[in-house]
């Protein structure tokens, strides 16, 4: 099982380091003391988090007391994050002003509305969400400000048309210090391809029910939605892959600011049948980071004890630490990923969606290039992922 005091030791002060409620700061100074500078550095670079360590170093220590490269860890991500910010908001005034409403999805909503000590939240790109029938305008607003529609997925995307029936596009932005962002314009509030379309949110209602930010035309997505969607997006990471453990600040993190009605949410979750995948989201922040979640609601979630032990058994094999690891094989990725789904029915759906879902994702022209579709849809799944 995962339980903070089996991990190595540079693992429980990097969980130390991103409680967001906080130890004393005397236990960090401790630790760092006993594990010693070029361990954690090694630990942190390995993990890419070079200045969220060094936030906190700076934080305890004080900036005089603080090894110059944990220091400019720490100013060139607050500079990064800082222009990935400017252009989310660049984007939502542009996007605002014609009528459409941009919510920031996972890290980039905390960091603008949560948790803004942007050292603590590198990110590699901005994720953001409009309406399903907003999307083509958004785009065209976006490419008037100069962003360039391109695509680092395995699929060779090269236009909006193919963006959009896969959920999304992708843009480079040209940054001031001649640097990139990469900025993703979804309709699909997680588009991950072993999660059902039924089992996703409507972007029409999370729009409606998203929350202003102050400071900007971006939008937040109110706190259920917020922390649910946040637990698919840690499920379709595998909870280890990329960017890793610090996956799980974000249900840290919503939690920690933001009032929950858990019954509320856990209804939800029942209702789209992701008990499985939203448990595991919840319980390892719960085990490692002291994450504020209840137990009477992991207990509502854990229908099925013994899948869940299994699954976090895995989940600690193959590693919750180095992110740039490969962590499964194809089919190892495969079956752990079935495993999500609360019900045999549920798998069977996930592998083989509905003919109408088929037809708007594929735009096959006969309904006898059905099984080919399926046949082609198999072999994306089997096949084509990212490498971690």
């Amino acid at each position: 099982m995962i339980e903070k005091n089996r991990l190595s030791p540079e693992g429980q002060f990097y969980c130390l380091v991103l409680a967001a409620a906080g130890v004393a700061d005397a236990e960090v100074v401790r630790e760092y003391d006993t594990l010693g500078d070029e361990t954690i550095w090694a630990f942190a670079e390995r993990e890419g988090a070079t200045s969220i360590i060094g936030e906190k170093l700076r934080s305890v220590l004080g900036v005089e007391q603080t090894p110059q490269r944990w220091l400019e860890a720490v100013e060139s991500t607050e500079r990064r994050i800082g222009m990935y910010m400017e252009q989310l908001d660049r984007a939502a005034e542009a996007l605002a002003k014609e009528g459409i409403p941009l919510v920031a999805l996972k890290n980039s909503g905390i960091a603008r509305g949560l948790h803004t000590a942007l050292a603590s939240t590198p990110m590699g790109d901005v994720d953001v969400l409009v309406a399903p029938n907003d999307f083509r305008r958004a785009h065209g607003i976006l490419v008037g400000l100069g962003f360039e529609l391109d695509d680092r997925s395995p699929f060779a995307i090269s236009d909006i048309e193919d963006a959009e029936a896969h959920g999304g596009a992708e843009y480079r932005v040209a940054l001031g210090d001649g640097t990139e962002l990469w900025f993703e314009l979804q309709w699909r509030p997680v588009a991950g391809r072993w999660i059902r379309p039924d089992q996703e949110p409507r972007a029409d209602d999370l729009l409606a029910r998203s929350v202003p930010m102050p400071g900007t035309a971006a939008r937040l997505l109110e706190p259920e939605d917020n922390l649910l969607q946040v637990c698919l997006h840690t499920a379709k990471h595998s909870y280890v892959r990329a960017p890793g453990f610090r996956l799980h600040t974000d249900v840290d993190r919503i939690v920690h600011y933001c009032e929950i009605d858990w019954d509320s949410f856990c209804d939800r979750v029942e209702r789209t049948g992701l008990r499985t995948a939203v448990y595991l989201s919840l319980v390892i922040p719960k085990r490692l980071l002291g994450s504020e979640i209840p137990d009477a609601v992991l207990e509502r979630l854990d229908f099925a004890p013994w899948k869940h032990r299994l699954l976090l058994r895995w989940i600690q094999r193959v590693g919750l630490f180095g992110p740039k690891e490969r962590k499964w094989s194809k089919l190892g990725y495969i079956v752990f990923n079935l495993f999500l789904y609360d019900s045999l029915a549920g798998v069977w759906r996930a592998v083989f969606p509905e003919a109408e879902w088929m037809q708007r994702q594929y735009k096959y022209h006969s309904p006898w290039m059905l099984p080919m579709v399926h046949i082609r849809r198999l072999f994306s799944l089997m096949f084509q992922r990212a490498k971690t």
